[in-house]
């Protein structure tokens, strides 16, 4: 039924989201400010221009949102020291990408993430190897929601877009992804999608342990590989 697949990287193949929620929210409680959960959740899945324009009017300008970067950046290197990942692997995927790796289907990552950390992330958890093609932020103009991205994966692929499933858990994404021409599954993470969305979705499930089932009917054998 289709020939590959796209996945996003943030929220969807790692759990990056909420350690970093956490990460905004005892900085700004350095700045005595208390940045609720709500407050945080209206930067997920935005542009990273976007978010820095909010997250600075929610903790009172640009040198306080300034101050608030220094102490994630450091709080989130401090969380590697112990050996465990920073970003673990989100329930699934490992399970969902080998068995798309075991039928032959093509798979990509299209993230905001540069091209770089999307690779360095994903060695550090033994992923890398399940992915043909890299997408990444730095590497086109617009960011999500805009289909660049999704584009761009597809045609390092070499694949229709038609033919692609997109994975998504953001709004954001999953605009990106229809506006490109796929057809789009969202794993909603810590924002579940608005109606609007949904509607549109292929698919929407609880994770990507759901996908497995799916794989047979979305991602057949082709002819030529069946033995």
């Amino acid at each position: 039924m289709f020939a590959a697949a796209i996945f996003d990287m943030d929220g969807l193949l790692i759990d990056s989201e909420r350690p970093i929620m956490a990460a905004w929210i005892e900085a700004a409680r350095t700045l005595d400010i208390e940045l609720s959960h709500s407050q945080y959740l209206q930067v997920v899945g935005l542009a990273t221009v976007e978010s820095e324009l909010i997250l600075a009017s929610l903790l009172g300008g640009a040198e306080a949102y300034r101050h608030a970067v220094a102490h994630v950046r450091h709080r989130l290197q401090l969380e590697r020291v112990d050996g465990t990942p920073l970003f673990p692997i989100k329930p699934g995927a490992n399970e969902f990408l080998t068995a798309l790796r075991e039928r032959g289907t093509r798979c990509a990552v299209a993230s905001s993430s540069t091209s770089g950390q999307i690779q360095a992330c994903l060695g550090s958890l033994g992923l890398l190897h399940h992915f043909s093609a890299f997408a990444g932020g730095d590497e086109v103009v617009r960011a999500k929601p805009d289909p660049a991205l999704y584009r761009l994966a597809a045609e390092r692929l070499d694949v229709d877009p038609a033919q692609c499933i997109a994975f998504e858990d953001s709004e954001n994404g999953a605009k990106a992804a229809l506006a490109a021409g796929m057809r789009v599954v969202v794993v909603p993470d810590l924002k579940h999608p608005p109606a609007s969305i949904v509607e549109r979705a292929f698919h929407v499930l609880d994770s990507l342990h759901d996908a497995v089932a799916h794989v047979p009917r979305w991602f057949p054998v082709p002819p030529a590989q069946r033995v």
